[in-house]
């Protein structure tokens, strides 16, 4: 699984913490349901008010086989589990399998090589199920590629996995027309028949409607964790040094802790992290916020949008940034575990799967996160992901006896920690995919090969957790971090929506990225970016401005 690039788009950066985050039941960000003739709601039938959202929304239920967390949730944090609970102390959320028998096609996205048909892993979760899952693993890298070509053509598979980056272009219309309305098997009480699936906490089902209906079985999201300041706290620590409580504060350290001579530079590129300390607004569909007249204004044309690039610009001015950051090559991920880099933002899904990479060569290794800041002495504002980022959705030509089976997959692979369930879906069968080592489990050589994280997981998963017992101090940094900025969290205006921008301005803010890593370069100034903005309004952006305004205006947001 890929650790994000230094030229790191917010494409590539999703695409590859989504591969790491997926082995630890984490997700990306949510949305949920507005549609319409010409844009809204994901897919353009219908428009789902918070009146209707409310008879769409699935019925929560705790589950009654979930096991109480080490670390509770605090301020909303995710739990943590910090040990490892014998085979005998699990609970079982499927007592039997419910599947009838049948068998489907499922189509997701894998970075790596996908294990050979028929192993262990797989026809023991088909066992499980009652089900035999045919896996059409697809190329993480080029994945919306095919997604489009599948979407586009007449042989879809029965259960395909759609991740968030790639809601784009005629996707969201084809979810609408290709992909079965949820509602009957699962709105209400109806998903009592699905325990599991009554777990998943509301956001995410939110999340999952589109075009008007309940559609999209989702992973669910943490609040906050698609952007983590990551620093090496063992090379602070040796050297006495603090992490920073302000811009000025950041900008001062990065000086001092840069030593060219010795190969060492205080950070990787910052932008990403700067949007967060300056308050920038989200990117879309929630990059929209009510200005003092009460017209919308969208991020690129506030001050702290400008302001943060400023900063992440003052940072390569004075040559803190690595060269190969500079460049936009070479893996950020070395640099950091290299200690070239002392600081390095990136999916939370890299705080586990790092430390355990890193921890037998170099057992001193420790990577935390600072808390955010935010700028001109003000608290940080941190906006609240979305409830799910990636679901997996149900042919529509299913027959309701299929539809039915199908969910009974979802069930199973939804079993919160702790269970049975969830262990042979993380894990895989004890004593052929892993082993015990010193009360801890580790993979076998078969186990890595063939207990890949993004085929079932994909399907659904539980409530987010934060669980590695082979590195409870990662649980308990996470967890900390979680519940010392969710304080600070807000909710975009649009926060919760899925919304389809009309086709002839979807792709009105490509170029904008790469402006910005320009701008932050020096390569272009930041009148050439306010020059772009003006460009923006005139082909379409005060279009696209009305667009959102209605929105409001009929919904009442």
């Amino acid at each position: 699984m890929p650790n994000s690039p230094s030229g790191l788009s917010r494409r590539r950066f999703l695409a590859s913490s989504a591969a790491v985050a997926a082995a630890a039941a984490g997700g990306l960000p949510l949305l949920t349901a507005c549609g319409g003739d010409g844009g809204g709601g994901g897919g353009g039938e219908g428009r789902a008010s918070d009146e209707q959202l409310r008879d769409i929304l699935p019925t929560f239920r705790a589950s009654e086989s979930a096991v109480a967390p080490d670390i509770p949730g605090e301020n909303g944090a995710s739990p943590g589990y910090t040990t490892w609970l014998p085979t005998g102390e699990l609970g079982v959320s499927v007592p039997e399998p419910r599947g009838g028998g049948g068998s489907f096609s499922a189509m997701t996205p894998l970075w790596g090589t996908p294990p050979s048909r028929g192993n262990a892993f797989w026809t023991a979760m088909d066992e499980a199920i009652g089900v035999s899952v045919d896996w059409q693993t697809q190329d993480g890298n080029t994945y919306g590629e095919k997604l489009g070509a599948v979407l586009a053509g007449s042989d879809i598979p029965d259960l395909v996995c759609v991740p968030g980056w790639e809601l784009t272009g005629q996707i969201p219309q084809a979810i609408a027309s290709r992909f079965a309305d949820l509602g009957p098997y699962l709105s209400g009480d109806a998903v009592l028949d699905y325990p599991n699936l009554a777990a998943i906490p509301t956001p995410a089902w939110e999340a999952s409607v589109f075009g008007g209906a309940l559609r999209g079985l989702p992973m669910p999201a943490p609040t906050i964790g698609g952007v983590v300041p990551y620093y090496r706290q063992d090379v602070f620590d040796a050297n006495g040094w603090q992490p920073p409580t302000s811009p000025d504060e950041f900008l001062d350290l990065c000086r001092e802790i840069t030593s060219a001579r010795n190969r060492v530079w205080a950070c990787e590129d910052m932008k990403w992290s700067a949007f967060i300390i300056f308050g920038v607004l989200p990117e879309k569909p929630r990059y929209w916020t009510r200005g003092d007249d009460g017209r919308l204004v969208n991020r690129y044309e506030t001050d702290a949008y400008l302001e943060a690039l400023e900063w992440t610009r003052s940072l390569y001015a004075a040559e803190v940034v690595h060269p190969d950051a500079v460049a936009v090559s070479g893996d950020a991920a070395q640099r950091f575990t290299a200690g070239e880099s002392l600081i390095w933002n990136t999916g939370d899904g890299t705080w586990h799967v790092t430390t355990v990479e890193q921890r037998a060569a170099n057992p001193d290794f420790h990577m935390n996160a600072f808390d955010y800041f935010g700028a001109g002495g003000n608290d940080p504002v941190l906006y609240a992901a979305n409830g799910a980022g990636i679901w997996t959705f149900v042919n529509k030509n299913l027959s309701e006896e299929r539809v039915r089976e199908a969910l009974h997959i979802a069930d199973f692979t939804a079993a919160p920690y702790g269970t049975r369930e969830q262990r042979l879906r993380a894990y895989g069968i004890e004593g052929t995919h892993w082993t015990l080592d010193g009360g801890l489990p580790t993979r076998t050589p078969q186990g890595e090969e063939e207990v890949v994280p993004e085929t079932y997981p994909f399907i659904a998963t539980a409530g987010h957790v934060i669980a590695h017992p082979d590195t409870p101090e990662v649980v308990e940094d996470w967890t900390g971090w979680q519940a010392r900025q969710l304080p600070y969290v807000q909710d975009g205006l649009f926060h919760g929506r899925q919304i389809q921008e009309p086709a002839r301005l979807t792709n009105l803010n490509d170029g904008f990225e790469d402006l910005e890593d320009d701008v932050v370069r020096g390569r272009q100034s930041i009148d050439d970016l306010r020059d772009a903005v003006a460009e923006w309004r005139r082909n379409g952006g005060d279009e696209l401005r009305d667009f959102y305004q209605e929105l409001l205006d009929t919904e009442g947001v």
